[in-house]
């Protein structure tokens, strides 16, 4: 196993030449991430971008356990720990404690639609604290109050806005004082005055907690409002890591200043623009033309 760069009061994560696969209808399997390798620093938000298809999401669903990876590893520094914990040598009793360790907000909120607001929130204390009722009931008070969301404890979900339902469910996230906040697409689905709102709360939270942040997003705005350092996916590979610098370096630059195709690429992103290496079809691989059928 490749050592981790760097030490354990370091980092909060370690992603080490991770391997996922996934079948296709033919009985061949198409490899989604690529001897991915990166690693995330206490204390930072890091933003994993790029576009449809790049692997991004699988990437949120390996580090959070949810997939399996066909090869490499995922170590986890966390607090108190002897050693660090790889994920990727997990059975589910220990990503179930593991897990414990971190929060997540994923993109709909995914509140539960039968439970009041301050229901959603306490049910992670319920599950898996030991604490009093009357402890609880502090704890989601003091937990609403930082999202903004007291007044609301008693609505329903349905009763909820966009923005307030993702408010709700950073509460819910932050209900164990995770060490770790993962972001699956905070802003997808808001208007542009709500998400900047989000993007604030998020690293208001960051700096009260002390949390380590993982946000996996393709809203570029939103990126740059509240990374520490970025991860540009392309086609399963870590094209580059970086301080957020570095990528608006790359962002602002002229096109024909611009090192080989993985900066032109990147540079298309970031902006946006409809020419470039992202759209130039007679470059396609197989990986792509399958994305973008829909395979």
């Amino acid at each position: 196993m490749a050592s981790a760069r760097g030490s354990a009061t370091d980092l909060a994560i370690s992603v080490r030449d991770v391997v996922k696969e996934f079948p296709t209808g033919d009985g061949g399997v198409i490899r989604v991430l690529d001897g991915v390798t990166f690693d995330i620093r206490r204390g930072e938000t890091l933003v994993i971008m790029g576009g449809s298809g790049c692997g991004k999401s699988t990437l949120l669903n390996c580090l959070i356990g949810e997939y399996s990876v066909n090869g490499g590893h995922i170590l986890f520094f966390t607090k108190n720990m002897r050693e660090p914990a790889d994920i990727a040598l997990m059975d589910e009793d220990g990503l179930n404690e593991l897990r414990k360790r971190y929060g997540i907000l994923f993109q709909s909120g995914a509140l539960f639609g039968s439970m009041t607001l301050a229901e959603n929130v306490a049910l992670p204390l319920i599950e898996h604290s030991y604490v009093d009722a009357s402890i609880i009931d502090i704890v989601v008070t003091l937990k609403l109050q930082q999202v903004k969301m007291l007044a609301h404890r008693n609505k329903m979900p349905s009763q909820l806005s966009g923005g307030q339902k993702k408010r709700a469910g950073l509460a819910r996230a932050t209900a164990l004082d995770p060490e770790i906040l993962f972001y699956d697409e905070p802003s997808a689905g808001l208007d542009p005055v709500t998400s900047a709102a989000i993007d604030e709360l998020m690293m208001d939270l960051s700096r009260k907690l002390r949390v380590t942040s993982v946000v996996v997003t393709h809203e570029m705005d939103s990126a740059f409002r509240i990374a520490d350092r970025m991860v540009m996916l392309d086609k399963g590979r870590v094209l580059k890591i970086g301080d957020r610098c570095e990528f608006e370096r790359i962002r602002d630059a002229d096109p024909g200043t611009l090192d080989g195709r993985d900066e032109r690429l990147m540079h298309q992103f970031l902006r946006g623009a409809s020419e470039g290496p992202i759209t130039d079809a007679d470059g396609m691989t197989e990986f792509e033309k399958l994305i973008i059928a829909g395979e």
